[in-house]
Formats: structure tokens, C-alpha cells, sequence
């Protein structure tokens, strides 16, 4: 009787334990598998045209983009991720073109933007008044994701697609990033 009742308690006690071990275990799985799944960001400039011209799903957004990368142009840095978040994305891309090329893009995009803003991040020019979402300098050369006050940021397209009373909670803003002084022009593109 007592080694009947010995063995119902140990039966009773290593189901406990296994049952515990599959629910820890199964929660350590999907947190692992979700990282995974996470935003990845892709900064290798060679995947550049197959993203613009395929990947990135409201071509109209990026049109201003260059289809293909200038032959006198060189490509600092590449940004683009797209999350689990149905239609949410960031496509970034950072260029070195002769100055002239910069000063005439400089007052070529001025001529159309909807907003303009000297140096910062799109915290700093959402909460202006009128102010609108942009970017972070995703693809900066420094860890801080802020355009210097060398940078004239241009908004050329911003959407807010939020429902009435969330402003800005959903949306898309699009534009360029441009410092003469270094030659260097940042197209960006935004989606959330």
C-alpha cells in the first residue's frame, strides 16, 4: 500500500515537473523564434535596386529614389528594414556626389518639399508646431541617430493615416537629407 501510494505520488510529482519544463520550454522557443522574426536590417548596398525596385511595396513613396546609383557616385551607407508590423518599413540610403550635383538636387527638392528642418531627427520635427514626422540617421557614421545642423532635411511627402484623435499613430513621410559641405545627399523613406 505504501509503495502503491509512493508510486502515485512520484508519477504525480515528475508530471508536474515535465508539464513545467514544456510550458518553460515552449515559452523560451517563441521568444527565440519572435527575435528572429524581429526587424532585420539589410545595409548591403548591393541588394540597393532589387529593394527599390521590389521590395519596398508603394513604389509611388520612393519614385524620387535613383533607379540605379549614378557612375559618379559613391554609396556611404544602406539602411532598410522591414518588420513584422504589416506595412511597416524604413528604406534609407546615403551618397557622395560632386558638389555641383548636390548644390542643384539641394534646390531642386527645396523647390518641392512640403517641410523643411535644419539638422535633427524626427522626434525633434514631429513635436514642432506643424511639425511632421521624418527619419533618424540611420545610416550616420557616428552612433548618435541625429542629423548634424549641416544637414537640410526636406520633407517632400508626409501622410498621417491614423484614425481621428491618434495623430501620426500611423503614416508615411518620404524625403531627402542634404549637406553640401560634405557632398552628401541621404533619400529616405519611412512607413509605419
Amino acid at each position: 500500500m505504501k509503495q502503491s501510494i509512493f508510486f502515485k505520488l512520484a508519477t504525480i510529482i515528475l508530471l508536474s515537473i515535465g508539464s513545467l519544463g514544456l510550458v518553460i520550454g515552449g515559452f523560451w522557443i517563441s521568444k527565440a523564434s519572435s527575435k528572429n522574426k524581429q526587424l532585420q536590417l539589410i545595409t548591403d548596398t548591393s541588394q540597393y535596386q532589387e529593394i527599390r525596385n521590389h521590395k519596398w511595396t508603394d513604389i509611388q513613396q520612393i519614385q524620387y529614389f535613383p533607379q540605379q546609383i549614378p557612375a559618379d557616385t559613391q554609396v556611404l551607407q544602406m539602411a532598410y528594414a522591414s518588420s513584422l508590423t504589416p506595412g511597416s518599413s524604413s528604406l534609407q540610403i546615403r551618397l557622395k556626389q560632386p558638389q555641383a550635383k548636390i548644390k542643384t538636387l539641394l534646390t531642386q527638392y527645396k523647390k518641392i518639399s512640403q517641410h523643411q528642418y535644419q539638422g535633427g531627427n524626427t522626434n525633434n520635427h514631429s513635436n514642432q508646431p506643424n511639425g511632421v514626422p521624418t527619419t533618424f540617421f540611420y545610416t550616420s557614421d557616428a552612433e548618435t541617430e541625429t542629423f548634424p545642423s549641416s544637414y537640410e532635411i526636406l520633407v517632400l511627402k508626409a501622410e498621417d493615416k491614423s484614425q481621428p484623435g491618434s495623430k501620426w499613430n500611423h503614416g508615411n513621410s518620404s524625403g531627402v537629407a542634404i549637406d553640401v559641405a560634405s557632398s552628401e545627399i541621404v533619400y529616405w523613406a519611412e512607413k509605419w
